[in-house]
């Protein structure tokens, strides 16, 4: 009876894990550009993980191999985020991206301020010294 309901919730874990893979997929083939295919690249990817690695879990049954199971989806956890910020960073100065889906633009400032070319903000000027 035990053994049966840890199957059940294995092949339970391992179809939640695949369905969150091929959302991922999907999401990276039908998103139109590069910030919305980091999302679906991203946060798909790492709950898909988590239920993969549950469901190894429970199929193995030992406690011995739970914190190695951790520990990779926490090194999951670290990673994704970095590589998904530098992958968008990339894309934002190499002007991989569509800027007519873009509610806001925050960063266009700060990254033409620091290649030079604008002008610095005349309200910068009229603050007085710190000194």
């Amino acid at each position: 009876m035990n053994e049966t309901v840890n199957d059940a919730l294995t092949a339970v874990f391992l179809i939640g894990g695949s369905l969150m893979s091929v959302a991922a997929g999907v999401g990276l083939l039908r998103f139109p550009d590069l910030l919305a295919r980091m999302h679906a690249a991203t946060k798909p990817q790492v709950l898909g993980l988590l239920l993969f690695l549950l469901a190894m879990a429970l199929q193995l049954g030992s406690w011995v191999l739970l914190p190695v199971l951790l520990l990779c989806w926490i090194f999951m956890l670290l990673t994704v985020p970095v590589s998904a910020h530098m992958v968008g960073r990339a894309g934002y100065r190499t002007k991989h991206m569509r800027r007519d889906l873009l509610s806001m633009d925050e960063l266009d400032e700060v990254v033409e301020k620091a290649a030079g070319k604008r002008a610095p903000d005349p309200n910068m000027a009229e603050r007085p010294d710190e000194t």
